[in-house]
């Protein structure tokens, strides 16, 4: 199992990848600690966001 922790703190189990069918955008399938499945644009899940003043990783992967 990969998790990532979201930079807000929330840890996320990824699922799979997927390919959005209206335009064949490749999406992050990743489930929440409560068991809901949530989807992402693969661009967004592995961006770059700015917190105070620095940029890190939208999630990062823990352990292995």
């Amino acid at each position: 199992m990969t998790r990532y922790r979201h930079y807000k703190g929330g840890i996320y189990e990824y699922v799979d990848e997927a390919i959005l069918e209206a335009d064949l955008t490749p999406m992050i399938i990743y489930r929440a600690a409560d068991g809901r499945l949530w989807l992402r644009p693969r661009e967004v899940f592995f961006e770059m966001v700015e917190v105070e003043g620095k940029q890190v990783p939208r999630f990062q992967k823990i352990g292995e």
